[in-house]
């Protein structure tokens, strides 16, 4: 597991994922270069799943004070965006990130403990977790994806 090393690459890799009952994809060329430029800037972030040296997973977002926006994920292997996520939020705890904005509540991010707020309760919490100092990048990974999940699992 790595974190901001092939940034364009796990963001062009989830443009060309193909996702059930949608067509093509919301992630234009448009987006992409804001994307990276947001990288550049130290806010934008991926997290990248390998198996040798082949990129098999990862996900996109941006982190802005201690909240973190998931953008878009990918696996080219099984559950290995699972793995990237889980690297991810452990991560994220240990650092004292309060929000993960997961923008889509699906089942599969339930299993992480994602819950649905209020719009209320969202706002306040976000305007008082981006006050905090941003992590920019590049983000170094410390944990391994068990320890990662150790951490989570030691929360609840």
């Amino acid at each position: 597991m790595t974190a901001d090393t092939v940034f364009p690459d796990v963001i062009t890799a989830c443009a060309a994922m193909p996702r059930p009952h949608q067509q093509g994809t919301w992630i234009t060329r448009e987006l992409r270069d804001g994307y990276l430029g947001l990288h550049e800037l130290g806010y934008a972030h991926s997290i990248e799943a390998w198996r040798d040296d082949e990129l098999v997973g990862g996900l996109y977002g941006v982190a802005l004070g201690h909240t973190f926006a998931g953008e878009s994920m990918f696996a080219s292997e099984p559950d290995a965006s699972k793995v990237a996520f889980t690297t991810l939020l452990g991560h994220l705890v240990a650092w004292g990130f309060r929000i993960v904005d997961c923008q889509v509540h699906t089942e599969h991010l339930a299993r992480f403990g994602a819950t649905m707020w209020p719009r209320e309760r969202f706002l306040s919490e976000w305007r008082a977790a981006v006050d905090e100092p941003s992590v920019l990048a590049p983000w170094k990974l410390t944990m391994t994806p068990e320890e990662a999940l150790e951490r989570l699992q030691s929360r609840v």
